[in-house]
């Protein structure tokens, strides 16, 4: 079986509750990950999809290790398809 490829919404989705958890405000994580916020919104709602170094920013923002925020997206993606 291959890889789970998490789609841009899961990812979004894993990054809002990670903010959400550490009570962190779009403004005040997209400042500690040096984005703008509009940008950082765009990722939650799976709009943008971010790159290598902006992933890394917001995990370092969140402080969490990167895979962390894939096993979470790999998570609510098998929620997402399950409930499909």
């Amino acid at each position: 079986m291959p890889p789970m490829r998490p789609s841009r919404t899961a990812l979004g989705r894993a990054v809002r509750e990670l903010r959400h958890e550490r009570g962190l405000t779009i403004e005040g994580l997209a400042a500690d990950a040096d984005m703008h916020p509009t940008f950082l919104s765009g990722i939650e709602r799976g709009n943008y999809n971010p790159s290598w170094d902006k992933l890394c920013d917001l995990a370092a923002a969140l402080s969490v290790r990167l895979s962390e925020i894939v096993l979470r997206a790999e998570a609510l993606e098998q929620q997402a398809q399950a409930g499909s």
